[in-house]
């Protein structure tokens, strides 16, 4: 059942408790006390609105490779990247890369200041870029057990 309220929520985590109950057969203050037991034990790490990127300007979409130099901690390589506002996610991966990056820009310039910059830290060797074209599929949600 908690299953079902974690995606009830993914889809809109606006509604209300007794929206959410009528879908699980619960009442307004069961669904509570589960979302308070699910945020507790980190199930449900907050809640936030999703956005557009392009209606706020940042139409250029981009994944990007990052092969290091020399010995770079992930700790140190995610401090780093933070300081880019441009690079929505980070994560280390396996095969030749040593981490990939998810990127928006406002315009291809942009992107190709922002490449340049991470290029130029201290502990990237290389990097391999990728410009999203369009996006056929995007999930704002968890996937469904496999039954």
């Amino acid at each position: 059942m908690d299953d079902v309220i974690v995606r009830e929520l993914m889809v809109d985590g606006r509604a209300s408790y007794a929206t959410i109950g009528s879908a699980v057969n619960l009442s307004a203050p069961a669904v509570k006390r589960r979302v308070d037991r699910l945020r507790a034990a980190g199930v449900i790490t907050g809640f936030t609105a999703r956005v557009d990127p392009p209606a706020l300007g940042w139409n250029t979409e981009a994944y990007v490779e990052i092969y290091t130099s020399r010995q770079t901690s992930p700790a140190q390589l995610g401090r780093r990247l933070q300081t880019y506002p441009e690079v929505v996610e980070a994560m280390t991966v396996t095969g030749e890369a040593d981490a990939l990056l998810h990127i928006y820009a406002a315009d291809p310039r942009h992107f190709e200041r922002v490449l340049s910059a991470i290029s130029a830290e201290p502990f990237v060797a290389r990097t391999k870029s990728i410009l999203v074209l369009s996006a056929l599929l995007r999930r704002n949600q968890a996937p469904t057990p496999a039954s």
